[in-house]
């Protein structure tokens, strides 16, 4: 009788991931929309200004379908961590100064 391996048993792969500097200062985005087809999720990180009628999209992510479900529940596990540690976010009703469903299938974030 063969001896089933498990997944266990498998030497756990490391990914080294390299971050510039540049990289690792961020960019300060406080609105996403997001746009999907059945291949791709395009979810685009924009600053929108007070008092400034034009906004920037300041980064553009292209994911998969498989990984856009991915960073899904990793957001949803990281936001429950964050509450438990400094209490629920509140959620704000601010209206936004343009409609969120131009353009095709569109969410906001």
């Amino acid at each position: 009788m063969a001896k089933r391996k498990d997944v266990q048993d498998e030497p756990e792969q490391q990914i080294n991931i390299e971050l510039s500097e540049e990289m690792a200062e961020g960019v300060y985005a406080n609105l996403a929309m997001i746009a999907h087809s059945n291949t791709e999720f395009v979810i685009d990180f924009i600053r929108l200004m007070p008092g400034v009628p034009k906004a920037k999209v300041k980064s553009r992510v292209i994911l998969t379908p498989e990984h856009a479900q991915r960073l899904l529940v990793a957001l949803q596990d990281n936001i429950a961590k964050y509450e438990d540690n400094f209490g629920s976010i509140r959620e704000t009703n601010e209206a936004l100064p343009f409609p969120m469903n131009f353009g095709g299938p569109m969410g906001e974030a």
